[in-house]
């Protein structure tokens, strides 16, 4: 299997590198049909070794056309398989028949079944789904969703080829039913619905094959979306020099945590030490001032009764961490006003988004990190709206406030000017908890304390973030804490 690569095709866009492949390149679609299936086979018997007996389920396309082929070859190796299919296979064409007709000269078994459960499944090892995948584009009813709930009811697990059935290739919603995935193989592309709405649950691990498509037949243009690279650590991160000082990698001012609330602004100025800011300064409310001294000494820490007390720390500091903490009061108010006047490069999040949502101005030295509920807030509409089209989402974000975007959640999303958003494949659900976003926060600003560009900081710090995340979870997704990702931190940003 290959790496992931970078570019997210929409679907029309992925049949076009398919079509240039066979006619200009002249690889025959049968030819791509094997490869696939051999790629869905490795991945199989890489993931589930002890899995002796494969149940494959056929559509009436070219999805059905690889599980045939995969059927086939698995055969050849000494697997117990059988195909169920959905549809009577008299009426495949093209590479889709071939496949059928050199699956039965295999002597492979095959059961037709009008209203399929289960049962008709058997005693499958590992199930895998060559029903419809990219082709399907309305809801799915009729004895096609029974063979879904069946197929998500079995006990064993199950390998989509391409995309889990149901899930429709440019939006990632589920067309009425969708299989549950453990493991998806995708072919020739990354698609959309692998990062969007149900496409996210039911993809489960990701892994690729370009069919050794050749490079020429992917077009320059045209992406939908844009993984955050790989590369982009080792381009950002460089190893230091060895005359460096600390003022050599900027200096971050973290404001906010309001009397009662210090755990947003230890958690966001953590996080830019670890990520190897120079120097940190916490400009926060009285209360708990000498508290965060003291669990923290690397830490300057800045009792700030007036908004006048944040002139001399705004002096020294490379970028603005604006908002972990900052509630509906009085003196979260001040803050917030004389810090938004500021404009050197900036971090909002929490409460300075909730200042901002109550009167918006565009910056284009700013990174908003909005998790669903404030992009609803700052958008005038609910949280359902934003997760509906997390890609609308994004872009009428960038359009009324500038600078750059992250919309979080899974598959964080990263605004980019001209050019097709970045999205994250990494995290996972364990990250789901108080605190993560002022991590996040935290990360992003040490970033561009170090001299990177506001939307390299961006997406860096959404990698760096996710990967962090997915170290501390590997004991266990439920119970991560969001402190739990300040050691693996550092681990990140020295790669």
């Amino acid at each position: 299997m290959q790496p992931l690569p970078e570019m997210v095709y929409p679907v029309d866009r992925v049949r076009e590198i398919d079509r240039i492949a066979i006619e200009q390149h002249q690889i025959p679609g049968y030819t791509l049909m094997t490869r696939a299936a051999s790629a869905g086979l490795e991945i199989a018997r890489r993931r589930h070794p002890a899995a002796g007996r494969w149940s494959f389920v056929a559509g009436p396309g070219n999805n059905g056309g690889d599980a045939y082929v995969m059927a086939r070859l698995a055969l050849a190796e000494g697997i117990e398989a059988s195909v169920l299919a959905a549809t009577d296979p008299d009426g495949l064409r093209g590479d889709a028949r071939s496949a059928f007709r050199d699956y039965r000269l295999a002597g492979g078994r095959l059961e037709v079944v009008a209203e399929p459960t289960a049962d008709d499944l058997g005693s499958a090892d590992l199930l895998v789904d060559g029903l419809f995948g990219t082709g399907m584009e309305r809801e799915v009813s009729g004895s096609f969703r029974q063979l879904i709930d069946a197929i998500n009811e079995h006990p064993a697990p199950v390998l989509a080829l391409d995309i889990p059935s149901g899930i429709a290739g440019n939006t990632g919603r589920a067309l009425g039913a969708a299989v549950c995935a453990e493991a998806t193989v995708a072919f020739v592309a990354l698609k959309p619905a692998y990062f969007l709405a149900d496409g996210i649950d039911c993809r489960g691990d990701l892994h690729f094959s370009s069919l050794d498509i050749p490079d020429d037949c992917y077009p320059a243009d045209g992406a939908l979306l844009r993984r955050i690279p790989d590369r982009l650590r080792r381009a950002a991160l460089p190893r230091r020099r060895r005359n460096a000082h600390k003022g050599s990698f900027g200096h971050v001012l973290v404001a906010g945590g309001t009397a009662g609330m210090p755990g947003a602004v230890m958690l966001a100025a953590k996080a830019a030490l670890r990520c190897g800011a120079g120097a940190v300064t916490v400009a926060t409310h009285p209360a708990h001032a000498a508290s965060l001294v003291a669990a923290c000494p690397e830490l300057m820490v800045t009792a700030v009764e007036h908004e006048q007390d944040l002139e001399p720390l705004l002096e020294r500091a490379s970028v603005v961490a604006l908002g972990p903490g900052l509630g509906a009061d009085p003196w979260s108010q001040r803050v917030y006003e004389h810090l938004a006047a500021d404009g050197r490069p900036s971090v909002w999040d929490a409460g300075a988004l909730t200042y901002l949502a109550g009167s918006p101005q565009p910056r284009d030295t700013r990174v908003m990190t909005p998790h669903p509920g404030e992009a609803a807030r700052l958008l005038g509409c609910s949280a359902r709206d934003v997760q509906a089209d997390r890609l609308d989402a994004l872009r009428e974000l960038g359009e009324r406030y500038a600078g750059v975007v992250v919309l979080k959640g899974a598959a964080t999303l990263v605004s980019a000017s001209g050019e097709p958003p970045w999205v994250s494949a990494r995290g996972n659900p364990g990250m789901s908890t108080a605190g993560m976003g002022d991590v996040l926060t935290g990360v992003i600003a040490a970033l561009i304390a170090q001299g990177l560009p506001l939307e390299d900081a961006a997406c860096l710090g959404v990698d760096v973030h996710a990967r962090a995340g997915d170290v501390a979870a590997r004991d266990g997704e439920r119970g991560t804490i969001a402190s739990d990702l300040l050691d693996p931190l550092r681990i990140a940003v020295n790669p």
